[in-house]
């Protein structure tokens, strides 16, 4: 058997990168019989390295420059695992001009540079691989790409930031506070200390431009995704969804329809009948609207050592099985996009949304509300309100019919505005999954 040899560099050797060195040890002999492949591990590269290598780093030539790696003739392939848009940019774009091919884990890097990048990739017939920036080792890449390639994609709904997931799980089943599920998250390593990257949705933004590119054909700027957190939400809007049949997810949305795309983070109500709202703690899930295969769902482990090192590694095999066809033919690395295509403004989106008022028991305070929102074309579907004593603040929440997302806004503007509301308006979006 002619065994084909390809040679590593790997820049980053934290928890995804020991995972990476772990999984080329672990799976050497199956990589060898199944695909006649050998990966060889010829250097690693970590500011802290050679006081703290990876175990079973081998006799790979550690060193804390990576342009060390860059430079060696011999490294068929880099893996970028360090994060962060610098110096990650410029160790991809070095290892492009050196001809070598890239695999990386970065979503920001892929999310704001991917289209220069691919560019450059094209320019070099180098290929830039990157299944584990969007839900880890599940093949979100591979499929949008390859698997339903010949279909086109007419929108998209992902969960895909474990630890929101994990948090809203934990209010919803345990009825923790909001505060309780972050620490809980925390103490398991499901969040970073500083968890804000996550919980105020830029995350899963990230992950959406690139899947956005991916399945719609456009290389949207980050500032034109409309990011909400999950920061407000409540125990009274959990209460109120399950009373209606009805689960809150941090959801990424996009679709297309006709030329224009809306790309949107938020928090959703969406029915539990629906898949989407049976994927719980650090779980991911991805629904795709094909045509003409129809609805597809992708779920999995969405983060963790071994699920990101999993996707690095089916990246490298990848790479080896195609190594002699050039990167323009490389469907993830298209490097232009649809001209025609536009973004459309999120004022002009029409959706049903649920709101919470916390507002003081008066006479006339839903007359008031609702002469609001009339004034603002947003019809209410349903009103509930929690028994109470009088005096009290309570919380006085509605159902509307399809508003637009500018008049919502304005309305709710003006509602925070009366002395009997207390405090700022919830507003959740609804979304009718088929």
């Amino acid at each position: 058997m002619i065994m084909n040899k390809v040679s590593i560099g790997l820049i980053g050797c934290g928890n995804v990168g020991s995972g990476v060195v772990k999984l080329l040890r672990k799976k050497k002999n199956h990589i060898r019989q199944k695909f006649a492949t050998e990966f060889v591990l010829r250097s690693a590269c970590d500011k802290i390295i050679k006081k703290k290598p990876p175990r079973g780093i081998g006799r790979a030539h550690l060193t804390t420059r990576y342009q060390d790696i860059l430079n060696d003739p011999q490294i068929d392939v880099v893996i970028e695992l360090i994060g962060g848009l610098h110096p990650a940019k410029e160790i991809v774009l070095g290892a492009l001009k050196k001809g070598k091919h890239v695999v990386t884990a970065n979503k920001g890097l892929i999310a704001h540079c991917g289209k220069a990048l691919f560019q450059e990739a094209h320019r070099r017939n180098r290929n830039i691989y990157f299944e584990s920036s969007v839900m880890a080792g599940v093949p979100v890449i591979k499929t949008l790409t390859e698997g339903i390639a010949g279909n086109n994609c007419n929108g998209l709904y992902g969960i895909i930031n474990g630890t929101c997931n994990y948090i809203l799980t934990g209010m919803s089943k345990k009825n923790y506070s909001f505060a309780e599920a972050v620490a809980e998250a925390q103490r398991n390593g499901f969040a970073e200390t500083d968890p804000t990257l996550d919980i105020n949705g830029m995350d899963s933004a990230y992950k959406l431009a690139i899947l956005v590119y991916l399945a719609l054909g456009k290389f949207v700027k980050i500032k034109d995704i409309h990011v909400e957190g999950i920061t407000h939400i409540s125990h009274d809007d959990i209460e109120y969804a399950e009373s209606l049949g009805l689960a809150i997810k941090l959801l990424a949305i996009a679709k297309k329809t006709n030329n224009a795309i809306e790309a949107r983070v938020h928090p959703t109500l969406i029915s539990k009948e629906h898949p989407l709202s049976a994927t719980n703690g650090i779980c991911n899930a991805l629904y795709i609207d094909a045509d003409p295969l129809g609805d597809v769902l992708l779920s999995g482990e969405g983060a963790g050592q071994m699920a990101a090192a999993s996707g690095v590694l089916s990246d490298l095999i990848n790479l080896a099985s195609r190594d002699s066809q050039p990167a323009s033919r490389m469907l993830a690395n298209l490097y232009k996009e649809e001209a025609s295509l536009r973004m459309r403004s999120m004022d002009q989106i029409s959706t049903r949304f649920y709101i919470r008022i916390m507002a003081t028991d008066k006479p006339g305070v839903l007359s008031k509300i609702s002469g609001i929102l009339g004034k603002y074309g947003i019809g209410i579907n349903s009103v509930t309100q929690k028994a109470h004593n009088r005096a009290a603040t309570v919380p006085v929440v509605m159902l509307t019919d399809y508003a637009k997302e500018g008049m919502v806004r304005l309305a709710l503007a003006q509602i925070h505005k009366l002395p009997i509301v207390k405090s700022k308006p919830v507003a959740i979006r609804m979304e009718n999954l088929k």
